[in-house]
């Protein structure tokens, strides 16, 4: 009998331990989907700038850039009434808007946040991107900053909430 009960309790041991692991391995999934699917661009995000350089030449460089460079004269309107696509990196002005901003222009265009009469060029993006795929391409743009501007860029976001 002592045998038995000492093979039945490995027995179930093992099983405990087997129903934990699967447990652990599905919480940790489960954890990562909600991580990865979690709207980015603040503190919260969580994408990698490598996953958000690939989508910033896949959808943005055609206009901005494949080094964030923006358009030739890019103050300057063109004969559309439109303005031309600006730079990403600092020495455009997209360091100069909140996180929000950013997020809201790049999922529902630039007429989303654009001044009554002001026609935006910028498409939505909302259709073709996941929120966590946009955060990965605001975090790729913001990486490239040297740290002064990604710090005054933080702070316009702290003071936008």
């Amino acid at each position: 009998m002592g045998r038995t009960t000492a093979r039945g309790g490995r027995r179930l041991s093992q099983r405990m331990i087997g129903f934990a692991a699967v447990g652990l391995l599905l919480a940790g999934a489960l954890i990562g989907n909600v991580l990865a699917n979690r709207p980015a661009g603040g503190p919260s995000g969580v994408a990698a700038s490598g996953d958000g350089r690939a989508l910033y030449v896949t959808y943005c460089a055609s206009c901005h850039g494949i080094n964030l460079e923006g358009q030739p004269n890019w103050k300057q309107p063109l004969a559309s009434g439109t303005m031309p696509a600006p730079p990403h990196d600092a020495s455009g002005h997209t360091w100069h808007h909140a996180d929000d901003m950013l997020f809201q222009i790049t999922k529902a265009g630039g007429q989303s946040v654009a001044s009554p009469g002001y026609v935006s060029g910028m498409p939505a993006f909302g259709n073709q991107l996941s929120d966590a795929q946009i955060g990965a391409v605001l975090t790729y743009i913001k990486s490239t900053w040297p740290p002064e501007i990604q710090s005054a860029q933080r702070q316009v976001t702290q003071q936008s909430r």
